[in-house]
């Protein structure tokens, strides 16, 4: 059994509480932790604004993997605001996210796309690093244009007391396509003087030992879409039992706290089917019948074909 700390990765509008509720429901002690999706700094007073971080908030968070804030943006008055807040409501951790791809972040000088901008990196590690209670970990890629980024990015880190730094080897301008780039991650990790952990591109036990094979020094390992594709990676990983059929009910338990959203139908409908994209790869279901989910218009047809796949599953 392992014991490197594996991690849930942050994915917008995917791994928030009831997924990571769900995942502790059917899968308890797979992930250590999870990284939350971003919290966007806002402009103005945060103090009413609880909204904003509803999806961390302790109280959402009881019966679910352990969880660390993630904060994307640059303003300095605004991330000490923010991170403080966490840390009065119990967080001891917070992640500032500088790997984002989407264009509409990049563009602003958010996420990767700040990474070109070295000196912008810096004056916010200035602005925040002696304000803020929690500690600071950072979540980043390569670069965003190119991966030489990060040669001028490391040094200005290592100035700073960081808990950990995860590097995803890709470039923001790849966004999830292309290969992850290995070879320009072992260059760097020998000048990174923080804990580094890995994360990108796993989807099989045998890819998890190829990355500690080859970078032993790691202190952690992040899945994000391999969870999705499978759900029992995980457990794989840390050697847990887990139901033969665990895909199919982990699907079903995830529907079925969705259906339990104060939502509309069609709310429940859009995000059943974002779920699904990824989830039905863990089934035994075709391409061909995985879009007749995707097709269906209403609740009940949506669920009625789900149900019927993992049914087919399961025997």
């Amino acid at each position: 059994m392992t014991t490197m700390p594996l991690i849930l990765a942050p994915m917008q509008g995917l791994t928030e509480r009831l997924f990571r509720h769900t995942f502790h429901q059917c899968f308890n002690g797979a992930f250590d932790y999870a990284i939350s999706p971003f919290l966007s700094l806002t402009h103005g007073n945060l103090n009413d604004a609880w909204d904003k971080i509803d999806d961390v908030l302790p109280a959402h968070n009881t019966d679910s993997i352990p969880v660390v804030p993630q904060i994307l943006g640059k303003e300095t008055d605004e991330f000490v605001a923010l991170a403080n807040r966490l840390y009065d409501i119990g967080y001891h951790e917070v992640n500032w996210n500088i790997g984002c791809p989407m264009r509409r972040v990049a563009g602003k000088h958010r996420g990767s796309g700040i990474l070109p901008y070295p000196n912008e990196v810096q004056a916010v590690l200035d602005g925040i690093i002696p304000k803020i209670k929690p500690a600071l970990s950072i979540k980043m890629r390569l670069g965003y244009y190119d991966d030489a980024e990060i040669s001028k990015i490391i040094p200005i880190l290592n100035q700073y007391p960081i808990a950990n730094i995860t590097i995803h080897p890709r470039t923001g301008k790849q966004q999830y396509g292309g290969s992850v780039n290995l070879d320009r991650l072992a260059e760097i990790l020998p000048d990174i003087k923080h804990p580094v952990i890995y994360n990108g591109d796993i989807r099989t036990v045998d890819q998890y030992h190829a990355v500690l094979h080859r970078f032993p020094q790691i202190a952690g390992v992040m899945i994000g879409r391999g969870a999705l594709y499978n759900p029992t990676l995980p457990s794989q990983i840390k050697s847990k039992t887990y139901h033969d059929n665990a895909s199919s009910l982990f699907i079903d338990q995830l529907i079925a706290n969705i259906m339990n959203l104060p939502i509309p139908d069609q709310g429940k409908i859009r995000k059943i089917k974002e779920y699904w994209c990824l989830l039905w790869q863990s089934t035994k279901a075709t391409e061909a019948q995985s879009k007749i989910v995707l097709r269906s218009a209403t609740l009940d047809e949506v669920t009625t074909a789900i149900k019927k796949i993992t049914t087919f599953a399961a025997n």
